[in-house]
């Protein structure tokens, strides 16, 4: 029985490690792509201004900016991360990337 108990926990625990881990895997993507898209959205008009814009999302999504750069034609480039503390498994970061830029619509010939 207690052995049985030990397997269960044991899985309960995995489980919840997994689940626990694909969310702050979610939150730095999502703090990354939301970054890129402000960085872009400024990226003509003060590329500086859209990095700062990035900064901010990302710390409003539980997320530091590492990397911002906005490049000729608009497109932006941010690197985010997440630091997360779990038990057993201890103190971790995730780090999540994302670019994002002006759209260009080609004519189809027809």
């Amino acid at each position: 029985m207690i052995g049985l108990i030990a397997v269960i926990s044991t899985v309960v625990l995995a489980v919840t490690f997994a689940g626990a881990a694909r969310v702050i895997r979610h939150r730095a993507q999502t703090a990354a792509d939301l970054g890129a898209l402000a960085a872009a959205r400024l990226a003509f008009a003060d590329p500086d201004a859209g990095c700062a814009e990035a900064a901010s999302l990302a710390v409003t999504n539980g997320a530091r900016l590492t990397r911002c750069v906005v490049g000729d034609g608009g497109v932006a480039t941010v690197r985010v991360t997440v630091s997360f503390t779990l038990p057993v498994v201890g103190v971790g970061e995730v780090v999540a990337h994302a670019r994002a830029g002006p759209v260009h619509i080609a004519e189809s010939a027809g």
